[in-house]
């Protein structure tokens, strides 16, 4: 791999709320799209970050500077 993955902008609002241990559910109404679309970001974030759970895809974004704890 080569450095830090690239995120959209819209992913790193979903990864924002996960960080604030939302589910899918809570961060659909907030960011004014469905859950559904959250659900695609949410993988899309697993996949970019390697990571297989929630926590892991928030310590992993922390530890690659993406997102500030």
């Amino acid at each position: 791999g080569g450095g830090r993955p690239r995120l959209s902008g819209r992913e790193h609002e979903v990864l924002a709320l996960l960080a604030e241990g939302l589910a899918n559910k809570a961060i659909a109404p907030r960011l004014g799209i469905s859950e559904h679309t959250v659900k695609a970001h949410v993988g899309a974030l697993f996949e970019k970050l390697g990571a297989g759970t929630r926590a892991e895809a928030v310590v992993t974004a922390a530890r690659l500077g993406l997102l500030i704890l």
